[in-house]
C-alpha cells in the first residue's frame, strides 16, 4: 500500500516537532549553566531567566582559578580517572578475553557469578568496604579509589568485551596459536586491534563514571581539601541552601568540569554507539 504523500509528510513533521521539542528540553539546563556563569552576582536570579547576559563577566573563568584551588582537584581527579580507564581497558578486557575464547572447567558458572555481581547494590558494599579499607589504614588516601579500579572491579565492562570477542571469527584466534601465539599475545594482537569500538566505549564509560563519581571520594579522601576532586569541590561551593551569591560562580565550576566530559563524548560517540550496538547483536 502506497502512503499517502501528504500524510507522510505530515506524519514526519510531527516527528521532527516532537525532536525538536524533545532537543531544547534536553539542551535547555545546558544553556543556562553557560549563560549564569557568565552573569555578575547582582544579575543571578533563580527567580526570572535571562539567558543573553548583561554584562557578560568573562573574568568569572580567571577569578575561579585565584579563588579555587581548581589545577589541584583536577589533578586529583585525572589521577583516579587514569586508574578507572587503565582497569577497564586491560584488567576487564584480559577477563573478557578468558570468558569468550579460552575453554576452562567451570567458565559459564563463574561468568553468571560475575553477571550476578551486576545485581547486587553498591550500598550494600559500602560499609564492609569502608570497615576494611579503615583498618589497614587506607582512609583519607586515594588508595581505596585506585586500587579497586586499576584491578578492574567492573563486571559490565568484561560484559561488554566478551560479547564483542565472541563475535570475532575464531578462526584467527586458531591461526595465531598455530603460529605459536600465547593466550595473552593473541589476546594483545588480535583481539585487542579488533575490538576498537567497544574499547573506546568502555573508556568512555569509565572516565564519565570517575571524573563525575562524587560518592566514593567523599567517603574515603576524608576533609583534607588537597585530596578532594572537582566533584567534591563543586559540592564544596553549595554553601548555604539557595545561596545566589555563589550561584554564578557554581555554575563557571560547572561549565569546567562539563566540557572534558562534551569533548571526550564529541570524538568518541561513534565508537561508543558503536560497540554497545555491536555487543548487543552478537552472542
Amino acid at each position: 500500500m502506497i502512503e499517502n504523500p501528504t500524510a507522510r509528510i505530515f506524519r514526519q513533521s510531527l516527528i521532527y516537532f516532537v525532536l525538536s521539542i524533545g532537543a531544547l528540553v534536553m539542551i535547555f539546563p545546558l544553556v543556562w549553566t553557560v549563560s549564569t556563569s557568565l552573569k555578575t552576582p547582582d544579575k543571578v536570579t533563580l527567580r526570572t531567566i535571562e539567558l543573553i547576559p548583561d554584562p557578560v563577566a568573562f573574568e568569572n573563568y580567571t577569578e575561579i582559578f585565584t579563588e579555587q584551588p581548581i589545577v589541584r582537584y583536577t589533578l586529583n581527579t585525572l589521577i583516579l580517572v587514569a586508574a578507572a580507564v587503565f582497569g577497564g581497558l586491560v584488567p576487564c578486557s584480559l577477563a573478557a578475553y578468558g570468558f569468550a575464547r579460552i575453554p576452562f572447567p567451570g567458565r559459564k558458572m563463574l561468568f553468571g557469578i560475575l553477571l550476578a555481581t551486576m545485581m547486587l547494590p553498591y550500598v550494600v558494599q559500602l560499609i564492609p568496604l569502608f570497615i576494611f579499607f579503615d583498618r589497614i589504614g587506607w582512609v583519607g588516601t586515594f588508595w581505596p579509589l585506585i586500587l579497586p579500579r586499576v584491578l578492574g572491579h567492573n563486571a559490565f565492562y568484561i560484559f561488554l568485551m566478551r560479547q564483542f570477542f565472541k563475535g570475532i571469527p575464531g578462526d584467527l584466534f586458531d591461526a595465531a596459536r598455530i603460529d605459536g601465539a600465547s593466550e595473552v599475545g593473541v589476546w594483545w594482537r588480535i583481539a585487542v586491534p579488533m575490538s576498537k569500538p567497544v574499547m573506546a566505549a568502555v573508556a568512555i564509560f569509565a572516565f564519565q563514571f570517575a571524573w563525575n563519581d562524587f560518592l566514593y571520594p567523599l567517603i574515603y579522601l576524608g576533609t583534607s581539601q588537597s585530596n578532594w576532586t572537582l566533584a567534591i569541590g563543586l559540592n564544596a561551593l553549595q554553601g548555604f541552601e539557595g545561596d545566589e551569591n555563589t550561584l554564578n560562580v557554581m555554575m563557571t565550576f560547572s561549565v569546567l568540569m562539563l566540557l572534558p566530559m562534551l569533548i571526550v563524548f564529541y570524538f568518541g560517540q561513534k565508537y561508543l554507539i558503536q560497540g554497545v550496538s555491536v555487543t548487543g547483536v552478537k552472542g
